[in-house]
């Protein structure tokens, strides 16, 4: 009799095993999973088609995921990295932890053209630096903001996207003239943060007169807060574009439902979320979709933008001229 329970017993644990919910984890930016970030309303969508438990895991701004996933490797428990740009998406193909995709990515509406193995878009914009719509002189190239006594707030690009992204802006726009606009640039800097929140945050409490982020952010004043105090200083070089990609890792146990995860991206659940939440441009979406708002927004006159190889061979250079200019 004993062992009849006993039996019963372990089938009603194997029982409960087998029925486990599925647990897919993704690492993403703190900016994601943050309460009026992308990350709740996403979450909520994709858990009422896929059966699962979408974890969302906080990991710093975009190129801490990086350097997170080379330090954990093989043992990431991460199964989708989402929040790597195109300026880091060589560097993370190298370290061999991501797995094709498998995907066709119908109806995208990047402003460019796609064709990446490991690697699909969600959304997309282009760094700016952003400034109450006060202030008096706003410069409107490098140039000028070197020349000017205006303050800035920027992002360090050994652990923030955006930071990265002004270094390969500036080089783009200047090439070996890039290290004269850093020194000229180096003394209007108040202070290099980790991430693009901290930078943000300090801007609005007033510590700076502008701080590098998106020519989309006033969206967020203007819909969210109704405030249109705030606007993007247009740059006559042109504006460096972001294109934010996810991947899946090769090491997933759960590659299904990570795949499964990468095609929901690209429809409109997940896509429409994105301009209101994390305040780009969706993906794949098109711009007759996007809130009231988005139309007043700066358009720049040219869009640069690196290849991903481009981008990781002249990363290294860049980063050391950055670091010597601000030194001195």
């Amino acid at each position: 009799m004993k062992h009849t329970i006993i039996a019963a017993g372990l089938s009603v644990v194997a029982g409960a095993a087998f029925a486990q919910t599925p647990v897919l984890t993704v690492y993403t930016y703190d900016s994601f999973v943050s309460d009026w970030g992308p990350g709740p309303a996403v979450e909520e969508a994709f858990e009422a088609t896929c059966g699962c438990d979408l974890q969302f895991v906080g990991a710093g701004d975009g190129a801490a995921l990086l350097a997170r996933l080379r330090l954990e490797g093989e043992s990431t428990e991460a199964d989708i990295v989402l929040g790597l740009d195109t300026n880091l998406t060589a560097a993370a193909r190298e370290t061999g932890l991501f797995a094709p995709h498998g995907i066709t990515p119908d109806g995208l509406t990047l402003p460019i053209a796609w064709d990446d193995a490991e690697f699909l878009p969600f959304d997309w914009g282009y760094f700016a630096f952003v400034h109450d719509t006060a202030l008096a002189n706003v410069p409107g190239d490098f140039e000028a903001l070197a020349a000017s006594d205006i303050s800035i707030v920027i992002q360090d690009p050994r652990s923030s996207t955006p930071g990265l992204g002004l270094l390969m802006w500036v080089e783009a726009a200047y090439g070996d003239g890039a290290g004269e606009i850093w020194e000229g640039l180096a003394d209007n800097i108040v202070t290099v943060t980790p991430g693009w929140s901290e930078a943000y945050g300090l801007f609005l409490e007033g510590e700076a007169d502008m701080v590098l982020s998106y020519t989309t952010s006033p969206a967020y004043h203007l819909i969210a807060e109704e405030d249109p105090s705030k606007t993007a200083a247009a740059f006559a070089e042109g504006h460096y574009m972001q294109v934010e990609v996810a991947g899946m890792l090769a090491g997933t146990d759960q590659p299904e439902l990570a795949q499964a995860f990468l095609s929901f991206m690209l429809t409109p659940e997940f896509q429409e979320v994105i301009p209101t939440t994390n305040w780009m441009y969706p993906a794949a979406l098109p711009a007759s979709a996007l809130p009231e708002g988005f139309e007043t927004l700066v358009q720049p006159s040219q869009a640069l933008l690196l290849s991903p190889e481009d981008a990781a061979a002249r990363r290294d250079e860049a980063l050391a001229t950055w670091q010597a200019a601000l030194s001195r």
